[in-house]
């Protein structure tokens, strides 16, 4: 697509770098719409001079993001949140961002939009993120019909905020929380394949107007992924159950802090489980037949939580 311009709010998070290396490489021209633009200044080395351009788009700023999208010809939506903070709530950033990322796109006459949403995502579910991100969904395709959606579940990497949490804990605590047993089910998906997502959402024409949702090859109990990382930074730790109203007054204390490990709305979003519906349209149905497995990849990022680092002997710490 050389030539063609993208914006990408969101583009300096865990999967916006991912996506803005995927388009440079194809010869975008990408603006990274950010609330601080040096912050994303580490991107500009993924593409050639000047084709990698951040710039300032608060979403409560209607001039500012009309600013960001006037003479693209697409529009990333990525931004999202797992725990409120001051100005940042759900309610500001994944319902009404949505909506004025899209409204701003359609009234430039954009009609090629990638919206990230999450596999739960419902304008009527109980959990704030969900509701919210459901209701972003709803303005999205309001404004713009032909808006590719994708819902992935939860997203694994270098970067990620899931696996990468458990292990630090793993590294001081003598034990690691399974919320209401460790049985709600995921299907992990790696963040490379969601960014190959993103750019088939792009650029393909089969896509407009669909919602796709995204995992990997495998589903697993929260319990099994906790095993699966004590295995593979080789440490044990015991894993002790945690009972629903517990997590819930635990989550209530904890989301009291700059950043929380855990909020009472995290608690309800366990509640229920976060895998590819049997009738969903998939990675497949974007051209990725062959997902990255988290037993493939986490050890390339995990070693570091590891008795020794990468030289650990191959056995379990004692």
């Amino acid at each position: 697509m050389a030539g063609q311009t993208v914006t990408i709010f969101g583009g300096s998070g865990f999967i916006g770098r991912y996506v803005v290396s995927r388009l440079a490489d194809r010869g975008w021209t990408v603006r990274v719409a950010v609330r601080h633009p040096r912050q994303a200044h580490f991107l500009k080395p993924l593409g050639n001079v000047g084709q990698i351009v951040p710039l300032r788009a608060r979403l409560q700023s209607d001039t500012e993001v009309r600013a960001a999208v006037q003479g693209a010809d697409a529009v990333i939506n990525l931004v999202g949140i797992l725990a409120a903070g001051g100005p940042q709530t759900f309610e500001a950033v994944q319902h009404l961002g949505a909506k004025r990322i899209a409204e701003a796109a359609a009234a430039e006459g954009i009609d090629r939009f990638v919206q990230i949403s999450a596999i739960g995502a419902d304008p009527q579910g109980e959990a704030e993120y969900a509701r919210t991100k459901g209701l972003g969904e709803e303005l999205v395709r309001a404004a713009i019909p032909e808006a590719v959606i994708l819902r992935p579940s939860i997203v694994f990497g270098p970067e990620d905020g899931f696996f990468n949490r458990f292990a630090a804990m793993a590294r001081l605590a003598p034990a690691l929380p399974l919320i209401g047993g460790g049985k709600t089910k995921f299907q992990p998906v790696y963040v490379g394949d969601v960014a190959d997502a993103v750019v088939a959402g792009l650029e393909r024409s089969d896509a407009r107007g669909k919602t796709f949702e995204l995992g990997g090859p495998h589903i697993y109990s929260f319990k099994e992924l906790l095993q699966l990382l004590l295995n593979t930074i080789r440490r044990r730790r015991l894993l002790v159950p945690v009972p629903w109203a517990i997590a819930y007054a635990q989550g209530s204390l904890l989301q009291l802090l700059p950043d929380p490990p855990l909020t009472r709305d995290q608690v309800k979003l366990l509640e229920q489980d976060n895998v590819v519906a049997a009738d969903a349209l998939t990675l497949a149905d974007l051209g990725i037949d062959t997902p990255h497995a988290c037993e493939v990849i986490i050890p390339t990022y995990l070693e570091r939580y590891r008795p020794g680092g990468r030289f650990v002997p191959q056995t379990p710490e004692g």
